[in-house]
């Protein structure tokens, strides 16, 4: 036991006497700051959680980006997907541990020392303060009036004086911290427990959340697998140019009973949430053609997109004409504005049409009965955004309570009292504050002003000047 003790003994005394203090310090503090601003940088200008032939073709090994950053590079370091890589998690614990040790080793220790009492019982302590002074006459009891007019919280001990008033100046650092903390937890929590999906779903169809494409290795519970999501709509706002304006969703959220448990309209900037899963419009697309031939029953074709070379968006379908499918057209659309281009088996532009229109190719009426489009969502599930909210929160009322300055007034009276005359008593106050110095400089002297004001004498302050106080 005894040697289990001194072995304890010695890891308390190392952690207290050099880990704390490196821990503790403001500038490892500053370093970790930038390096988390920088990856953050990193995970926003890099796309993340994409697939790997999206990174082989954006980001080749000839030429590398900046002559290294290469899709290799990427995914050896988890620049795909920073936020949840064990180096940055690292980063965080560190930093929050950071946060931590200085909360305990300095800040707490200021908020004890300023709400602590402190009489002064000697005129020379008056000396070390920045801006004190002695008058030949003054009491406590006016100097107390004078201090609670001004909101000072007062305290009395004998011959002596202590006031203080902006407390909350020295909680704001505190609040401060513990906001940052909150959020560095929000940011590991939702790292290991959130996930995000993509889902490109037409008019009508109906999903549950299967496509991830990111998550953390704790994200399993949150994938809702007792409700589903069904597109009853999709539609697009058209400018009078042509432009697309916005794009919607009719989306209904349906239990395992196929009821209809909650409906919203959603579009860009106005996702749909629901127990803790979030459902942002992202894209959208076009599904299937529904077409009929002479008076043949309607029948749907999917249309895809096809490669343009970064030429604009297009999908296309093959529409047959006869039954042994040797001859047919082609149909071509560029939105769902309902015009569609039609090309014949030699790749001829033979016509355009639109919704609800026919036309004749190869002997048949081909009649465009409606598109259908697609809408592309976006599933996200973060359980640690509540808190990295109610951190920033937090943060800004810290911010706020730390610009209030915490000030401090002494006052002795002091002197020859052998006899009983007040005319022996000298009377000395000074104060300090930790920020608004030439403000305070200012409420001392109409202190004194106000306390000397029957004598007309100008009291003696011993102050530094206004501008070596700022």
């Amino acid at each position: 036991m005894t040697v289990e003790n001194s072995f304890l003994s010695n890891i308390k005394h190392l952690f207290r006497r050099q880990l704390l203090p490196v821990l503790a310090d403001l500038r490892l503090a500053i370093v970790l700051l930038l390096a988390i601003a920088l990856f953050s940088i990193s995970g926003t200008v890099i796309e993340q959680g994409q697939s790997l032939a999206f990174y082989q073709t954006n980001y080749p090994e000839d030429p590398a980006l900046f002559g290294f950053l290469s899709w290799k590079v990427l995914l050896i370091l988890g620049l795909d997907h920073v936020y949840r890589t064990w180096w940055f998690l690292s980063i965080l614990i560190l930093f929050g541990s950071s946060l931590t040790a200085c909360t305990f080793t300095r800040q707490f220790p200021a908020l004890k020392a300023a709400r602590r009492w402190q009489f002064y019982q000697q005129p020379r302590q008056f000396e070390k303060l920045a801006l004190s002074a002695k008058l030949d006459r003054g009491s406590l009891e006016a100097l107390t009036k004078l201090l609670e007019k001004r909101r000072y919280r007062v305290f009395e001990e004998g011959n002596a004086l202590y006031a203080r008033k902006g407390i909350i100046g020295r909680i704001g650092p505190i609040v401060v911290h513990a906001s940052m903390l909150i959020i560095l937890l929000g940011a590991i929590g939702g790292a290991m427990t959130g996930f995000m999906a993509q889902e490109m779903v037409a008019s009508g169809g109906t999903f549950q959340v299967k496509n991830i494409i990111d998550a953390g290795p704790f994200a399993l519970p949150q994938v809702p697998k007792d409700w589903s999501v069904r597109v009853n709509r999709f539609w697009i706002d058209y400018t009078p140019a042509g432009g697309i304006d916005q794009f919607y969703s009719d989306l209904s959220v349906l239990d395992n009973q196929g009821e209809e448990v909650d409906q919203q309209t959603i579009y860009v900037n106005k996702p749909l949430r629901h127990r803790g899963v979030t459902l942002y419009q992202t894209d959208w697309g076009i599904a299937a053609v529904r077409v009929r031939l002479n008076n043949s029953p309607i029948f749907q074709l999917p249309m895809a997109q096809l490669d343009t070379g970064g030429r604009g968006r297009i999908w296309g379908t093959w529409v047959p004409t006869k039954t042994d499918l040797s001859e047919g057209v082609s149909l071509l659309a560029r939105d769902l504005q309902g015009m569609l281009l039609v090309y014949d088996m030699s790749g001829k532009l033979v016509s355009t049409v639109r919704t609800g229109m026919g036309i004749q190719v190869n002997g048949i009426t081909l009649r465009i009965v409606d598109l259908i489009g697609s809408t592309g969502l976006q599933i996200k599930a973060d359980p640690g955004i509540p808190f990295v909210y109610t951190g920033f929160g937090l943060l800004m009322l810290g911010v706020i309570m730390s610009y209030v300055s915490h000030s401090q007034i002494w006052a002795l009276q002091a002197g020859d009292d052998t006899a009983k005359s007040p005319e022996k008593m000298q009377f000395y106050i000074g104060g300090r504050t930790n920020r608004a110095q030439v403000a305070f400089e200012r409420e001392i002297i109409e202190i004194l002003d106000q306390l000397d004001a029957p004598s007309q004498e100008v009291p003696s302050v011993t102050a530094p000047s206004l501008v070596s106080q700022n």
